[in-house]
Formats: structure tokens, sequence, C-alpha cells
């Protein structure tokens, strides 16, 4: 377990940067915190990394947004940003997570994991985010 703490969007963004350079293909994101937290600041900064092209919107409306790479990264090819907010496990699955997280080009950022969490293999990594008092942030990452 590693925690940081960030203190402006730029630094959450700096902290997404960072997992982009170090992560491999295949894996799946569980990305936990309170609205406004800073997890989509954090999924903008991974995207910006991957060289993934914008806009980078929340997914909480579409559920899933694909960004095709340019050029394969860590074995990277695809990300997938999804958001599990307004939707229940069967139908999460039914729009095709599992498939998602089969891909091995690819890389899940989940966004409230706890929505599908009977979906989730214990192979996830979860970074956890904390606000706190004046625009920080404590980001907590297990796995």
């Amino acid at each position: 377990m590693q925690t940081f703490l960030t203190h402006s969007a730029e630094e959450t963004k700096r902290l997404g940067k960072k997992l982009a350079k170090e992560i491999r293909a295949g894996a799946l994101v569980c990305l936990e915190g309170d609205l406004g937290a800073g997890k989509t600041t954090f999924v903008q900064g991974f995207l910006e990394e991957m060289g993934a092209a914008r806009p980078y919107v929340s997914p909480t409306f579409v559920i899933m947004k694909q960004y095709d790479l340019p050029t394969q990264r860590n074995g990277i090819e695809r990300v997938y940003h999804a958001d599990a907010y307004r939707v229940e496990t069967k139908d999460f699955a039914n729009l095709g997570f599992v498939e998602w997280c089969a891909d091995k080009q690819g890389i899940v950022l989940l966004e409230w994991p706890e929505r599908v969490q009977d979906l989730i293999s214990c192979e996830a990594l979860f970074i956890n985010f904390v606000s706190k008092m004046d625009g920080e942030r404590e980001i907590i990452v297990e796995g």
C-alpha cells in the first residue's frame, strides 16, 4: 500500500501520469471515492500520458468510453474508462465489462467499482481518493 497527498488538480493529474508510465496491459484499475474526490482528474492525467485523443470526459452518462491509442504503450493499445455509478451489476455485465477486462491489449479504469463488486477479480489495483481540506486529496494505492 502506498499513500500520496496531492494539493491541486495538477498534482492529481501528475499522479495519473505516473501510473500510466508503470502500468501494463490487461490491468483493471478500480477508482474509489466520493463525488469530486479526484477520480476523473486522475484519469485525465493517465489518458494524457498514454497519448489518448481528447476530450477526456467522465463516462457517467455514457457508462464507458474507449480510447484507442495512436501508439502502443507498455503493450497497451486501448484504454476503457468506465463508470458504474448509474448501473446495476447485471447491466454492467451485459454492456461488456468482462470482455473489456479480458482484453490483453487494454486497460480498464473503473470508477465506482463498489457498485459492481461481484464482477471484479481479486487481481485489480484499487486506488481510493479521499478529499481533505483546501483541495488536498489523500490517494491510497493498494494491490
